[in-house]
């Protein structure tokens, strides 16, 4: 992807869809393609986890041994807990097809949050609405 691409993909990604543009520009910049295959294993639960995703194509399963808790596919995100917290990985992503996704580390994820309240505000809005899902026996994908 070039850097423009990247630049509206990001754009369309409600978590980052109100940062200005010089920003989402520094965000691609910063934003890693890794590609993977039907079936890899992208994190792993109980890993150190400093790194967060963000899908381009493909679809990924995130799930606690063989309970499947959600679907993510085409601009959804995953990773981002372990990046805030530091705390270790807690469920498994796996390819379920193909995939191009885009890679965040934490140090630039942290210098991005200084800078974006607004952002830090979506992710714990997301975060939250996430852990009251799961605690009614469903999982949002966002």
């Amino acid at each position: 992807m070039i850097t423009v691409q990247k630049i509206l993909f990001l754009k369309n990604i409600p978590l980052f869809s109100k940062m200005p543009p010089e920003e989402l520009g520094h965000l691609a910049g910063i934003a890693e393609e890794v590609v993977y295959s039907e079936s890899d294993v992208i994190i792993r639960e109980g890993d150190h986890g400093d790194e967060m995703f963000l899908i381009v194509e493909g679809q990924i399963e995130i799930h606690k041994g063989s309970e499947s808790l959600a679907m993510l596919t085409r601009q959804d995100y995953f990773g981002e807990m372990s990046v805030l917290d530091g705390e270790p990985r807690s469920a498994t992503a796996t390819a379920r097809a193909d995939c191009l996704l885009l890679r965040i580390r934490q140090s630039e994820f942290y210098d991005i949050l200084e800078r974006h309240f607004n952002v830090a505000l979506t992710i714990i809005h997301t975060l939250t609405r996430r852990l009251r899902d799961m605690n009614q026996g469903t999982v949002s994908d966002e």
